[in-house]
C-alpha cells in the first residue's frame, strides 16, 4: 500500500481538478468540489493553517474510486 501524508487543501484541490472535478465552490462550513460529468460532490475543509488529515484523504480516495497509488501519481 502506498504511503499517504497530510496535504494542504490547495494540493487536494489540484489533485481533484486532475480528476475532472470543478471548484472549489464556497458555501456552508466547507467548500465543495463537484465532478463535471457525474455531479459527485466532495466537501473539503478549508481551515487556515491546517492540513487535510490522512484519514480524510483516504475517505476522499474511496469516494472518488481510485487507489492510493493513483492518488500519489496525480
Amino acid at each position: 500500500m502506498s504511503k499517504l501524508s497530510p496535504l494542504k487543501p490547495q494540493q487536494v484541490i489540484r489533485k481533484l481538478r486532475k480528476l475532472d472535478f470543478v471548484g472549489p465552490i464556497p458555501g456552508g462550513r466547507h467548500v465543495r468540489m463537484v465532478h463535471a460529468e457525474t455531479g459527485q460532490i466532495i466537501p473539503l475543509p478549508m481551515h487556515e493553517g491546517k492540513d487535510i488529515s490522512i484519514g480524510l484523504i483516504r475517505a476522499i480516495i474511496r469516494e472518488v474510486g481510485i487507489t492510493p497509488e493513483e492518488w500519489n501519481k496525480l
